[in-house]
């Protein structure tokens, strides 16, 4: 069994991502809210115009750009890591980041990595999730959060929301379904781990 705690339950948050970063602008809003007592230190983006970079600048956050075209992974992992290691953030919290990490970034940062997928994991992993489920005709949908691990969208699961699948949804309609509650289990999800009130059981994430 392994365990983390946090004894500041003001938490800090460094967030990746490489697009709008609708779910980095409702973790923004539930701060600013206080649904979660934490502090963004930093985002970062692999792309130079994801609309999501002006939001942070908007709002008074650091932003870092580093694109990764025409580097190896490793060479762009280890600026990424040189960035977020100035700040040591409690957790590294993925937004739409589009880049597969490599083991030994993950490794690195053993737990503090956390995804959201819309989808209820194990089920529909990588991308196009909705539209997986969607086709396979599931009654029932979701997101989930979950730890990062080297696999693709297998880390141990934190929280899941679910989501009705009616019949006369399309991709669009049960995605935008799945969205609003991926806006609120994020920032429900980070809470928890950052409360620190949690342990591994094996894989299995357990409140304590």
């Amino acid at each position: 069994m392994s365990s983390t705690t946090f004894v500041d339950k003001q938490g800090t948050l460094f967030v990746l991502l490489s697009g709008r970063g609708s779910n980095f602008l409702a973790i923004h809003d539930a701060i600013q809210k206080g649904d979660l007592k934490a502090d963004i230190v930093g985002v970062l983006s692999n792309v130079p115009d994801a609309p999501g970079i002006e939001s942070a600048k908007s709002f008074g956050y650091t932003v870092h750009v580093l694109p990764h075209t025409g580097m190896k992974r490793g060479e762009h992992e280890e600026q990424v890591a040189a960035v977020i290691d100035q700040v040591n953030p409690d957790l590294i919290v993925l937004a739409g980041y589009m880049r597969i990490l490599s083991p030994d970034f993950v490794a690195k940062y053993h737990h503090r990595i956390v995804n959201i997928h819309p989808a209820l994991l194990p089920s529909f992993p990588g991308i196009h999730a909705q539209e997986q489920a969607h086709a396979y005709g599931v009654k029932i949908a979701g997101c989930t959060v979950h730890f990062v691990d080297e696999g693709t969208d297998t880390g141990p699961i934190i929280l899941q929301k679910v989501v009705p699948v009616y019949d006369t949804d399309d991709v669009d309609t049960l995605a935008a379904r799945i969205l609003e509650q991926e806006h609120k289990a994020y920032a429900e999800a980070i809470q928890i781990v950052l409360d620190g009130n949690w342990a591994l059981e094996g894989r299995r994430f357990v409140r304590t």
